[in-house]
């Protein structure tokens, strides 16, 4: 049976509507239209108008069309529809974006943040597929999470469930979520750049030479930069990310002993850098996590990639018609 959904994935640079079918267990991304993200009120009027143009486009009517999904960042309200205040959306300050929709389309809509989108997008159609009990992490600029629990997302009471991000696995350490030693202070983009800053700085106050990094690039220092150093084997790079992989494995021996799931699935950074990362952070998994839960949880990147933005809006529009 094939159903047509529609997609809208908010970003703080960039937005997209995305046409998408899903045909049983398969999804099918058919079109997309990507425009800036600028002024509140601008940016809502294009994400409605550029709705109402791809649904013209491709005859899409709320008779034929089952679902309309947004992701957002959060903080959001996944009940009443309401977007409030993300970080990365200045000025949108409590904005009814699914009433928005809706008026404009006619066609039932639902809203989720990005973590909880990307985690359905993997479990109904990625690394997840087939699993009951799933755990998603975004390990991008930030350690973001999405809870697949008895076969449903779980958001918690007002939509904060899945913020791993914010355990603190250390009294000292990289600063995430305004918290020192915290997990998306080790597993994020922004950590392992403030990790890198304090390994580098180490080894050049005590007269040591770093050959890819000096004193004035320090400020520049990406996880990107040191994933290739590392790749090339430097040993000083290498240890940066083997000190995440530490931690990140200490962080989820706690999902799995509390969770217990089938599978985590990890994107972004762990996904690019797996075969650097995964021996380091599964020796501390076996060595901390209970091993009856351990044994029967698999950790694996995301499968999506790129698209996974894409496929995460239109999941929130299938979640809504299964």
């Amino acid at each position: 049976m094939k159903e047509n959904l529609l997609g809208i994935d908010v970003g703080g640079t960039k937005c997209a509507i995305i046409y998408g079918i899903k045909e049983n267990d398969e999804l099918h991304i058919i079109d997309k239209k990507k425009f800036d993200t600028t002024t509140v009120d601008e940016t809502i009027d294009r994400i409605l108008c550029e709705t109402e143009k791809m649904m013209n486009l491709h005859q899409l009517t709320p008779t034929n069309t089952k679902a309309i999904g947004i992701c957002c960042g959060g903080p959001l309200n996944s009940e009443t529809g309401i977007v409030m205040s993300p970080p990365n959306l200045p000025g949108w300050d409590n904005i009814p974006i699914v009433a928005m929709v809706e008026k404009k389309t006619g066609i039932k809509t639902n809203l989720h943040n990005d973590a909880n989108a990307c985690a359905l997008a993997e479990w109904k159609f990625g690394a997840g597929k087939g699993t009951k009990n799933m755990v998603f992490l975004t390990f991008g600029t930030g350690l973001g999470a999405g809870l697949i629990l008895n076969g449903k997302l779980y958001t918690g009471t007002n939509d904060n469930a899945g913020e791993l991000g914010h355990i603190r696995l250390s009294d000292f350490g990289p600063i995430g979520y305004g918290k020192k030693g915290s997990f998306e202070g080790f597993a994020s983009g922004g950590g392992i750049a403030q990790l890198s800053k304090m390994y580098v700085m180490e080894k050049l106050q005590t007269g040591q030479k770093v050959e890819w990094c000096t004193l004035q690039e320090l400020d520049q220092l990406t996880a990107r930069k040191v994933a290739e150093e590392a790749a090339k084997g430097d040993k000083l790079a290498q240890s940066i990310y083997e000190t995440s992989a530490i931690y990140l494995g200490k962080g989820l021996s706690m999902v799995i002993d509390i969770l217990n799931p089938e599978v985590i699935v990890i994107g972004g950074i762990y996904t690019r850098n797996k075969n650097m990362m995964e021996p380091i952070m599964q020796k501390i998994i076996d060595q901390e996590a209970l091993s009856c839960a351990n044994r029967v949880c698999k950790v694996k990147p995301a499968a999506l990639g790129e698209q996974i933005g894409d496929y995460a809006a239109l999941s929130v529009a299938a979640n809504l018609t299964d």
